[in-house]
């Protein structure tokens, strides 16, 4: 039985010209432990060229792994990937390191993308008996421009091609973009119908970053960690489920779908991509109506299923404070 393969995947282009895959292959979760290099492996070959990495997911190696394998059988090209890597933030203050470890890793000469995963840096401090702990800094333009011109180095260095930014407000934006030599080339957020941050995803392309989209089917696939009582889960939205029976497809093609129409780089969760690659194509060919687009546009809740908890500073309320909801940074 042939295997179904996306034949058709949209594309975006960055502000150097250079045209990048529409879709992303997520690795956030890779499933079951004993398939995970198999997983990221069987979705290059379906026709995955983008492929979302971290430091902070602890998993690499084994994503390194399955490009290996596919690179080594020449299946695929270097030149064909896309491959994207993000800072830990224990990591700034060596940038350098952290990228060259996340090559070695991934077993890749260079980066395609490399993206500060999270604006606050984690110092690692040392008491008088030895002991260390881990101090959670609150945002700093300065201290992020420091960060953020080792990036630029790593540019110049020829490490990687693009660097960019991620879960970023507003505010932060406007304190640091003035003084970056090097733009970002992304901006990687949460986005799904129930949280589309049009404000924020305006301000992306009105600055030539192209916007990548975090659980783009919103809090089913995302773990229990960051969830409250007020989430809400996107595939269960009555106008999303219509919307799905009138194309005879699941809820979250829907939401895949309203994604690339829109604009942005939806982050496809490895363990589904290999089961949905029929589905996307299904999503590339038959576009969502002009109502359809409009009533999604009138779903979203403002309410995020990554609220980064795990990143308060000393002195933050709770993860609004992360988030600066009044409009400014919040120290």
């Amino acid at each position: 039985m042939r295997e179904r393969r996306l034949q058709s995947v949209p594309y975006r282009i960055l502000y150097s010209g250079m045209i990048i895959p529409g879709m992303s292959l997520g690795t956030y979760d890779l499933g079951d432990s004993s398939k995970q290099s198999d997983v990221v492996y069987d979705a290059i070959n379906r026709g995955f060229r983008m492929i979302d990495c971290a430091s902070a997911y602890s998993n690499e190696e084994i994503v390194g792994n399955a490009l290996h394998r596919t690179l080594q059988e020449g299946k695929v090209k270097r030149d064909d990937l896309f491959i994207s890597s993000k800072l830990r933030s224990d990591q700034h203050k060596d940038v350098q390191s952290a990228c060259l470890e996340s090559l070695n890793k991934l077993q890749l000469d260079y980066l395609d993308l490399y993206i500060i995963h999270w604006p606050f840096r984690i110092e690692i401090v040392t008491d008088e008996s030895g002991e260390t702990d881990k101090r959670i800094e609150p945002f700093s333009p300065v201290e992020f421009l420091n960060t953020w011109k080792q990036c630029e180095r790593l540019v110049e260095k020829g490490l990687v091609k693009y660097i960019g930014m991620s879960n970023m407000t507003i505010a932060k934006l406007e304190s640091v973009l003035p003084f970056c030599k090097i733009p970002p080339a992304v901006l990687e957020m949460e986005l799904h119908p129930c949280f589309q941050q049009q404000e924020l995803f305006s301000y992306a392309k009105e600055h030539k970053m192209i916007p990548i989209g975090l659980c783009p089917v919103g809090s089913a696939l995302w773990s229990d960690k960051d969830s409250t009582a007020f989430d809400n889960n996107d595939m269960e939205n009555e106008i999303i489920k219509e919307i799905a029976l009138d194309h005879a497809m699941d809820p979250s093609m829907v939401c895949i779908k309203w994604a690339v129409q829109r604009g942005q780089i939806p982050v496809i969760s490895a363990v589904n991509a290999v089961q949905w690659i029929e589905n996307v194509e299904q999503c590339l060919l038959e576009p969502l109506t002009k109502e359809e687009m409009e009533k999604i546009k009138f779903l979203d809740q403002k309410v995020r299923v990554i609220k980064g908890e795990k990143l308060l500073f000393d002195g933050a309320k709770d993860w609004t404070d992360l988030w600066d909801v009044e409009g400014t940074i919040t120290k």
